[in-house]
């Protein structure tokens, strides 16, 4: 079972993790991940924050409740590695409730991408992260 704890319950949580974090998609699902250093969690916070979307266009009440159940159980389970300053948001896609038994390897495959972010020095490939502006070689006018 998640903890409570952990839960994001506020929506500029929510929309500060789609906005500003890293994003996994697969099949089933979209993973949004961002690390944020600088600011404190909540009093009284053990752990990082994992929230859930799951949109009416996957289904009914029943559907969506049932693929939001089985969702935290699996994030429940991979909890253990990550940092305390992490914020994880699970968007669940239709394909989540007409392929369930796709969800567990999807969820795996997203969540051992994102935990690359929480590694230190890590920068996205391909980004503009950390990059330096070419110098003109000695003796050449930049013009």
């Amino acid at each position: 079972m998640l903890p409570r704890s952990v839960r994001m319950r506020s929506g500029a949580d929510f929309t500060q993790t789609v906005r500003r974090g890293h994003r996994i998609g697969t099949r089933t699902l979209v993973l949004h991940s961002v690390v944020d250093e600088g600011t404190a969690g909540p009093e009284g916070q053990q752990g990082p924050l994992v929230g859930f979307l799951v949109s009416k266009a996957v289904g009914t009440a029943v559907v969506r409740n049932r693929v939001k159940r089985r969702l935290r159980h699996l994030v429940a389970q991979r909890l253990d590695g990550t940092p305390p300053v992490a914020r994880v948001v699970v968007r669940a896609l239709p394909a989540a409730a007409t392929d369930p038994d796709r969800v567990p390897d999807d969820l795996g495959y997203a969540w051992s991408r994102i935990a690359r972010q929480w590694q230190p020095g890590y920068q996205p490939a391909g980004s503009r992260h950390g990059r330096r502006t070419p110098q003109p070689p000695d003796g050449e006018d930049a013009c």
